[in-house]
């Protein structure tokens, strides 16, 4: 990690879709992105954000990503939000593959990342199951507390996912099989409490040491507003996959 530069971030940030669709707008997601993008910047990454791009333009900014030459890089990561299906996530007029945003980032494809970390972040649902509690934990923000009424909802749909190849991490914003929430006001929980982190501790500890202190900090919410009565009380674990061969650090680079 001792390249001239921390290297390129990639968020793919998706509020609305195709009336086709018929899926919910993602009421909170611009939070997520504010917060992400400012963190991102403040450990050196050159952060580039897209807002509700169809599938063909996603794909052309991840060739592009993948066909640049990151030779003075440390690394390479993107973010995905949206809903997810069945190893897909959602541009605005369609559904991708999650391998096809990782793939053209392998080794044998884009050689100047060989060897270098590939952080791939989703936030998406991965199933149809709430969570149950377990012990009584502390709860979101209410929504006395906000500006406007803040309640919880859920990212539609099911999301299975594959590990990617060799520096890889793959991280999840819940486990495999489960709702992941979002606040309307503030974010999702898993971005809000990654972003809590990446501030706290973005350049001291080791990256999948952060990843977990995350996954406990998420894993204390229950939900307490939310249009879905059966939601209430329920519990979120996020996870993730690393295929990462060295320890990870993004300490802040000198002058």
């Amino acid at each position: 990690m001792k390249h001239k530069r921390r290297g390129l971030a990639l968020i793919f940030n998706h509020e609305w879709y195709h009336y086709e669709f018929r899926m919910p707008m993602r009421k909170g997601t611009e939070a997520d992105r504010f917060n992400l993008e400012r963190r991102l910047n403040q450990l050196g990454f050159e952060v580039k954000v897209y807002f509700n791009l169809p599938a063909a333009d996603i794909h052309k900014k991840i060739q592009d990503a993948a066909t640049s030459d990151h030779s003075d890089h440390d690394c390479f990561l993107c973010v995905f939000m949206s809903h997810g299906e069945d190893g897909h996530v959602f541009a605005y007029d369609g559904k991708i593959e999650i391998k096809e945003l990782t793939s053209p980032f392998k080794g044998d494809k884009c050689k100047s990342l060989a060897g270098k970390p590939k952080m791939f972040i989703f936030q998406a649902c991965r199933g149809l199951e709430h969570d149950e509690p377990v012990l009584v934990t502390d709860c979101t923000d209410s929504a006395e507390d906000q500006p406007e009424e803040n309640r919880v909802e859920v990212d539609a749909a099911t999301l299975y996912t594959l590990p990617a190849g060799a520096d890889f991490i793959m991280c999840y914003s819940v486990a495999e099989g489960y709702y992941s929430h979002r606040e309307t006001v503030n974010g999702s929980w898993y971005i809000q409490d990654l972003c809590d982190a990446l501030g706290t501790y973005g350049d001291k500890l080791e990256f999948t040491e952060l990843l977990t202190l995350v996954n406990r900090k998420v894993s204390l919410r229950s939900v307490e507003f939310c249009a879905d009565p059966n939601a209430i009380g329920k519990k979120q674990v996020p996870c993730f996959a690393s295929m990462l061969t060295k320890k990870l650090y993004l300490r802040s680079k000198q002058n």
